[in-house]
């Protein structure tokens, strides 16, 4: 970031320093509180009730008659031996387990969790859909009503964000994230992060954040879920830790470690990680909770002989709560006592967790999110629709508009609306909801026959499902493309094809998708079509042959709406890959963060002996921040403040950006960065920093860009982190491989 001077008289300085002092000691006052507070209440704790809060259970049966489960978790809650649950939602739930706490000894009020990915009762876009939007306030935005929503049912803490880097689209868990990039990944996370937690804990419209799969996830050998991962140091640090460092910073309450071995050490027992890294260098003061019996799968990981050599591993490595593992509970007490592992490991472990239920105001209250009014207020808040269908229309990418195509009239004599998802409504919502209501959803179908006059004709068939193996419904479909002006066509994945555990190793449109695009191409007629995902696609003959491609995702409750609103041009659409677009699966893993080679291909007509494919190019079909939109931008007039950078100064980056269109507009300006020359070879771009911009027809707008010693610095050979004398290329443009307007930048080996 930038750095600013202050500017203004002494005493206007004086006081700005004076405030900033109190507000700092108020917060450290208030933290001794809480730990004075959680001093006592662990001096009055058994070993058994201590071990009690490590462990975590699902109340998922809980919530449905009364059988032996239940009156077994009640009985080892009023015990004081269940620490936390999850899956238990409502405040009718939320408090009968929460008397059940209050029972106990010593009347330590549960954490109750759940997953609330993008949404609670609204739902969102997905969010590498909501990625796409690089729209930061929007994405906090769908965070805090997500956050809203579920405190309002009781809820104190939900597993989100994944921040995982990935650049494997195989991986079904991309859906949960935002993308390749460290540096749009780093931003989106500390943006949920604050829209989850506010600025504050404690609030009854917000919950603890997670900042998860703690590490390197997004990079399981070949795509496969839960598979391991194998990296140098040096990419951990550069591509992959930068985003968990970003929700530290922006203080995530907790973290949770992944599936995932790293370079042979399951994570939820390595010590580099949770101890050297997070709770050492960052400094972490928040709990570390482990994935779902990550724990005691080590056993199956062949790093534990067995649970309780589990339980010890993890717990000596830093992870403070056992998720549904029954390791801590079953084995924890025993190594204590026989010493191997050590009281103050155990200690420092409950305080972490018991430090965030005075943080949320549980002691004071422990009923505070388990408000019968408020929870039908907020969840009823008709605002929350609206909100989600705006974060829909930022979400969505046109990937292709040949001639014009869209905007789609709305006063069309007819349109045939074709496809498998043209009247989805449960695979807007994608996976990871908390609950479907998909008769609340508006399909596409439903979004058009709102959006058209009352003299057009809409013709729905759906020609196959999904999955699809025949061929018996084209004949309905084509005849539906025969009778129209307008050919409409909506294909994707069904929402349980993306998620985790789905992983593909076809990525091409399910079932016979492609042929009925082909079938419906040869009558000669535009055809516009809309693919639903969680994840990049590989779909060559669409992107070959069609007219327009718009690019939806999973848009969620009101994505129907949202995404009429883009095709008949009330919203113009503004979004950018967050990933790159393989034109086949052999080309992955891919990003644009590519490294140059001893032999680049400099002539796509002559790649013998270069680092080429021999049967595809190396570029991908669509690029890394790649979106189109219903007007044009130019570039012009790039100028730097000064093209030789003193260490440690700043430097500004300026130019003119105009709509160049007769429609007005939203534009996302890259900033990307390379150095040519260093110590450890760079990859041939980075991004570095953007900037969403609306701007009405014709207008004209300077935008600047602020250029630090650290966005040059990166980590060499050794991890240090450095920034090395020399020239620097600057980049600015639409997309990765859209770079309108460069230039290069010196910075000096010392000050002058």
């Amino acid at each position: 970031m930038a750095k600013h001077d202050m500017h203004g008289n002494k005493s206007t300085v004086l006081t700005v320093l004076f405030a900033a002092l109190i507000l700092t000691a108020n917060a450290s006052a208030q933290d001794r509180q809480i730990e004075q507070k959680v001093d006592a209440l662990l001096k009055q704790m058994t070993l058994e009730e201590k071990v009690g809060q490590l462990h975590q259970l699902s109340g998922r049966d809980l919530t449905g008659p009364a059988n032996n489960k239940n009156t077994n978790i009640l009985a080892e809650i009023r015990k004081g031996k269940i620490g936390s649950m999850l899956n238990v939602k409502g405040v009718a739930e939320t408090r009968e387990v929460q008397a059940a706490a209050l029972q106990s000894r010593l009347k330590i009020p549960l954490l109750l969790s759940l997953d609330v990915i993008h949404g609670y009762k609204t739902i969102f876009p997905i969010p590498l859909a909501e990625a796409a939007s690089w729209d930061l306030p929007a994405i906090e935005q769908s965070a805090h009503i997500a956050a809203k929503e579920a405190a309002a049912s009781g809820i104190h803490w939900t597993f989100a964000p994944m921040v995982d880097i990935s650049r494997d689209p195989r991986w079904g868990r991309v859906m949960e994230g935002a993308g390749e990039d460290t540096y749009l990944g780093s931003q989106i996370a500390k943006a949920r992060v604050l829209g989850f937690q506010g600025r504050k804990l404690g609030g009854t419209d917000a919950i603890m954040a997670t900042a998860k799969h703690f590490a390197a996830y997004g990079a399981a050998i070949a795509g496969r879920d839960y598979n391991a991962v194998d990296m140098s140091e040096h990419q951990l640090w550069e591509t992959y830790l930068p985003p968990f460092k970003a929700a530290v910073d922006a203080g995530v309450a907790t973290f949770m470690n992944s599936f995932n071995t790293l370079n042979g050490i399951p994570a939820t027992g390595s010590s580099y990680l949770q101890r050297d890294i997070l709770k050492g260098a960052w400094k972490y003061q928040g709990f570390v909770v482990s994935d779902w019996a990550s724990i005691a799968e080590m056993v199956k990981h062949g790093y534990a002989a067995d649970i309780p050599d589990a339980a010890q591993k993890a717990i000596n490595a830093g992870s403070d709560m056992d998720m549904e593992g029954f390791a801590y509970s079953s084995s924890l007490v025993q190594l204590v006592k026989s010493g191997k592992v050590k009281t103050a490991l155990l200690d420092d472990a409950v305080k972490r967790i018991l430090y965030k239920k005075f943080e949320l105001g549980l002691f004071d209250d422990p009923y505070r999110f388990s408000d019968a009014k408020r929870e039908q207020e907020v969840l009823n808040d008709p605002s929350h629709r609206l909100i989600a269908r705006d974060i829909a229309r930022k979400s969505l990418v046109l990937l292709k508009n040949d001639k014009q195509t869209l905007p789609l009239n709305k006063a069309a004599k007819s349109i045939a609306v074709i496809g498998p998802l043209a009247d989805a409504h449960r695979d807007l919502e994608g996976g990871w909801i908390v609950k479907s209501d998909a008769g609340q959803v508006a399909s596409l179908l439903d979004g058009i026959r709102s959006h058209v006059t009352k003299d057009t004709e809409v013709i729905f068939a759906s020609g196959c499902d999904v999955a699809c193996t025949k061929t018996d419904g084209f004949s309905a479909a084509l005849a539906a493309a025969d009778k129209a002006d307008t050919v409409l066509l909506v294909l994707g994945e069904s929402w349980d094809m993306s998620g985790e555990a789905k992983s593909r190793t076809d990525l091409g449109l399910p079932g016979l998708q492609t042929q009925l695009f082909e079938a419906l191409q040869a009558k000669g007629k535009p055809v516009t079509v809309v693919i639903m995902a969680g994840r990049p696609l590989v779909f060559n003959a669409v992107a070959d042959q069609a007219s327009a491609i718009l690019y939806t995702w999973f848009a969620g409750s009101e994505g129907g709406n949202a995404i009429a609103d883009v095709l008949f041009g009330d919203y113009s659409p503004s979004g950018k890959l967050p990933m790159t677009f393989p034109r086949n699966v052999g080309q992955i893993p891919i990003s644009y963060e590519q490294y140059e080679t001893g032999r680049p291909v400099q002539d796509v007509k002559n790649v013998v002996y270069k680092s080429a494919y021999i049967d595809a190019p190396n570029t991908p079909r669509y690029a890394f921040g790649h979106g189109l939109s219903y007007t044009d931008f130019s570039y012009s007039n790039l100028s730097l403040s000064t093209t030789s950078m003193q260490p440690g100064s700043t430097v500004t980056v300026s130019f003119d950006l105009r709509n160049t269109g007769k429609r007005d507009g939203e534009e996302v300006v890259q900033l990307y960065l390379r150095d040519p020359v260093a110590s450890i070879v760079r990859p041939v771009k980075q991004l570095k920093g953007f900037q969403k911009i609306k701007l009405a027809a014709g207008e004209q707008k300077r935008v600047a860009f602020s250029i630090d010693q650290a966005m040059l610095s990166f980590y060499d050979s050794k991890l240090k982190w450095i920034a090395e004398p020399g020239k620097f290329i600057i980049m600015l443009g639409s997309a990765s491989d859209d770079i309108r307007l460069s230039d290069e930048l010196q910075l000096l080996d010392k000050p002058k």
